[in-house]
This record gives structure tokens, sequence and C-alpha cells, in this order.
């Protein structure tokens, strides 16, 4: 089998988002004229912006057992994205973002809808209201995209029970990443279990499984469990240090922002372990408070830094990448496809900050 291209992947999964888009959004405007600003504000979130990870990751896992290329399986793949978007939506919400890709995030941007206006009541309110509900249509416009991606009765049936576990695992994964913000941890551990759940298991893990099932493939299960586990939680660890270290212009979001959201991460959680009583009551009494200025995150930053935390996590992270990889190695994946899915564990472990 041809190793399949990257971007023109990536570029069927965009021309399917596109057009499901339209049609979706041309069924909300059907319903009034009033909801024309969340038909132009799911379409832009959907379709400007993202890298794709997580139906691209689903498509190999497909491809990876052998199955031929088909259309429909990738536009079944595509539905993935949605879910992504609407974890994207809602965790803007809970965390209290301002940004999202270089733009307001969604509930500003209805705050902003509330205040322009003059409507009645709380802007704030209306704008987190709102948010709460596009990110619920992005769910289900997910199982919308898959009924209607074109793939067989027992496909779709053959995929059920992953696609449950990948959602359920998500809400479990961000109400822990919530618990441990309100219990202040500084656990490693616990950290390290909040990095698999919210992130690790529905990017790269599940995807596989979403994939090898739809081949009606059991047996590749395993295989992509122990490549993609370890590739998650490598790639939350990134997001930990882009959240406090990445530029802007790269991220979409200010930097040091998960430090004003207070987000309890293996980084902090090894930088408390390892700095000095002045440094931890410092940063303790920090995270997250909305107010920081760039002055107080550049102190902050450069407490993480010196604790030697970044070198860890940078260690941490080539390591279980290297496990992942290692794993596939040794699995029955189809050659063609190990090496491409090797290219996105580099790819989702090495971006830059």
């Amino acid at each position: 089998m041809k190793s399949p291209d990257l971007s023109q992947l990536r570029a069927e999964i965009d021309k399917t988002l596109a057009s499901f888009t339209v049609a979706r959004s041309a069924a909300l405007v059907d319903i009034g004229p009033e909801l024309e600003p969340v038909a132009k504000a799911m379409s832009d979130f959907i379709t400007q912006g993202g890298k794709r990870f997580r139906p691209i990751f689903a498509y190999l896992g497909y491809l990876g057992s052998g199955a031929e290329p088909r259309e429909e399986i990738l536009r079944a793949c595509t539905s993935l994205e949605l879910v992504h978007v609407c974890a994207l939506i809602h965790d803007d919400v809970m965390d209290g973002s301002d940004t999202r890709r270089n733009k307001p995030a969604i509930h500003k941007a209805f705050q902003q809808i509330h205040q322009d206006a003059s409507y009645k009541g709380s802007s704030e309110r209306f704008g987190s209201s709102s948010a709460i509900l596009m990110g619920d249509l992005a769910l289900v416009w997910a199982d919308r995209l898959l009924v209607e991606s074109g793939i067989s009765g027992d496909e779709f049936l053959q995929v059920q029970s992953v696609f449950g576990d990948m959602r359920d695992e998500l809400m479990a994964g961000q109400y822990l990443d919530v618990l441990e913000g309100a219990l202040a941890t500084t656990s490693i551990e616990r950290s390290l279990k909040v990095a698999r759940y919210k992130s690790g298991k529905y990017s790269i893990e599940r995807p596989l499984h979403f994939g090898a099932a739809l081949a009606g493939n059991k047996e590749l299960m395993s295989a992509y469990s122990s490549f993609g586990l370890p590739l998650g939680e490598a790639f939350q660890l990134r997001d930990d240090l882009l959240g406090v270290f990445g530029d802007p212009e790269v991220t979409g979001k200010p930097a040091g922002d998960d430090l004003r959201e207070g987000k309890r991460t293996v980084l902090i959680a090894l930088t408390m372990e390892a700095a000095n009583k002045e440094e931890r009551d410092l940063l303790s009494a920090s995270l997250g408070d909305e107010g920081l200025d760039k002055t107080q995150i550049l102190k902050l930053q450069e407490i993480i830094s010196s604790s030697g935390a970044v070198a860890q996590v940078e260690k941490l992270i080539t390591e279980l990448r290297d496990r992942a990889i290692s794993a596939l190695r040794d699995s029955q994946v189809e050659a063609s496809i190990l090496s491409v899915l090797e290219e996105m564990a580099t790819i989702a472990t090495q971006r830059s900050l």
C-alpha cells in the first residue's frame, strides 16, 4: 500500500468539514435569522484552523489494518474533529480563556454581541450560555457527520463502543482537570492521569481504535494502545509547556495562560518539587490569578525554568515518544502506515515553543 500524503489528508478533511458546515449552517438559518451569528461562528471555528490530528490518526488506524482507502471512511473519521471542537469551546468557558487561535473565544465573542446590541441582562452569562450550547451542538454534529458519512450499517455499529468510550474519557479528563485545580494538588502522578484522560486518550489512542474498529480489526487495538497512550501523554506534556512558554502567534493564546488559569500540570508539579520555599509560595499564590501581568508571568516562567522542570518535561516527552515508536515497530501495523504514524509522532511532540 502506498503511504498516504499527510497534506492531502488534511486537505480532504478540511473539504469535508467545509461542505458539512455549509449544510448545517444553512439549516440553522432556516430556523430563523437570529441564528445567523451562531451559524457563522460555528462555521468559522470549525473550518479556520486546527491540525486535524484526531481524524488523521483515526484514518491511519484504519489503513494500518491493511484496509483499502475509502472516502466514506475518511468522512467518518472526520467526525472526530467535531468532538474536538466541542472540547475546545467548553474548555475556554471553563478556563475563562479570552482567546482561541488568535481570535476571541466563542464565549467572549457572544459576550461582545450582547454588549453591541444592548441586550438586557448579563453579557457575560449570555456569552457563556451561548458557548455551552454551541459546544453541545458540535457534539451533535459529530454524530450527524458519522451517520451521514456513507459507511455501512455494520461499520457504524462496530465503531459505537469506541466512539462512546472516547467521549466518556474526554469528559472525565476535563472534570479531573477542574478538580485538580480546585484541590490545588502538586502530584506528578495525578497530573499525568489528567494528561492521559483530558487529551492523550482522546487525541491519539481512541482515534486509532476508532479506525481499527471501522476496519473490523480487533487484533490491532492492543498495539494501538501501546503506541497511542505514551504518545498521547507526550502530546499533552508538550501542550503544558506551550501553555506556559508558548509564542502567542503560534499558540493563539496569551503567553502564560495556563498560569492564569491555575493548571495543575506535570510541569507545575515538578517545579514545586524542586523549587525553594519562597518560590513555591509565590507560585502557589499566583496560580489561578487571572490578573497576572507580563512582569509577573516572566517571574513565574523564570522560577519554572530555573527549577529544571522544563528540562525534565522535555526528557519525559522524548522518553514517551521513543517508547511509543518502539511499540509501534514491534506491531503488525501495515508497513507503509507505520512510517506515517512515526512522522505523526514527531509532529505531535515537537511543536515549536
